[in-house]
């Protein structure tokens, strides 16, 4: 995994857990074989399920509970097998310490990097401008030569049904079932080489000559085209936060990295 995917898989779940991170309650949970397990464990726990969406309840927390338990229970096993002082063991709680302190690090960021309104509202400015202002419902058929994709848009041509050779001989799994349909959509999510052929057809054409992409080679149909619609601000207010917050990081990670002493 690159980097930057890294950094976006975490920073989601440092996200979710964000408010998780607060001051805890003292106390206890339960004791087992004498060993006390916090309530601030328990609350923790709660925060967290609750932030990822789980209703707060009493069987929420009764289920939390009796999980800390028997954990507790298989953990004190664990040691006295003394697998904690397993090699492999040692590496995998050495991981999982690390692991949490990446999403406390990030959960701080997050805490201490408040997007602006202004902010929000030019990024949402930013990504209607790129959705352009038409919407297009096309479909696709994706070969890996340009010699099939010639061979295609003849048999098209010759009123072999455009759908009935998407199923037949496309390797898009994702549209060849429905006969190469991709839906309404922005040009934008396409790559370039797609959606500038997209944006030069007019309703009911297809793509004279074959396309050319790091998928392999296109040939395309423009079923139709409407005014786009999109979505309000406060509609994907959030979204915005998470991709400037996000973007933000993933470049303090950048110069950590630079920063840092690698040897």
């Amino acid at each position: 995994m690159r980097l930057t995917k890294l950094v976006a898989y975490m920073f989601v779940l440092a996200m979710a857990v964000s408010t998780a991170v607060n001051a805890q309650s003292g106390g206890e949970v339960a004791k087992v074989n004498g060993v006390a397990i916090p309530q601030a464990r328990l609350d923790l726990m709660i925060k967290a399920a609750v932030a990822q969406g789980q209703p707060d309840s009493a069987e929420m927390r009764n289920t939390l509970r009796e999980n800390l338990i028997a954990e507790e229970i298989l953990a004190q096993e664990a040691i006295k097998k003394g697998l904690d002082r397993d090699p492999d063991v040692k590496t995998q709680i050495d991981l999982a310490r690390q692991a949490v302190l990446i999403r406390a690090y990030q959960a701080d960021y997050i805490r201490n990097n408040q997007v602006s309104e202004a902010e929000l509202r030019k990024e949402y400015e930013t990504v209607k401008a790129q959705m352009g202002d038409q919407e297009y419902n096309a479909r696709h058929i994706l070969v890996e030569t340009e010699k099939e994709a010639k061979d295609i848009i003849a048999q098209i041509k010759n009123k072999v049904p455009f759908a009935k050779l998407a199923k037949d001989r496309s390797i898009d799994s994702g549209s060849k079932e429905n006969g190469g349909e991709l839906g309404w959509t922005s040009s934008a999510v396409y790559v370039k080489p797609f959606a500038d052929a997209l944006q030069n057809l007019k309703k009911g054409q297809m793509t004279p000559q074959p396309v050319q992409t790091s998928f392999g080679w296109h040939v395309i149909q423009l079923d139709d085209v409407r005014k786009a619609t999109p979505p309000s601000f406060e509609e994907v207010k959030q979204n915005m936060e998470q991709r400037i917050l996000q973007r933000n990081f993933a470049a303090t990670v950048e110069t950590l990295r630079k920063t840092a002493k690698i040897q």
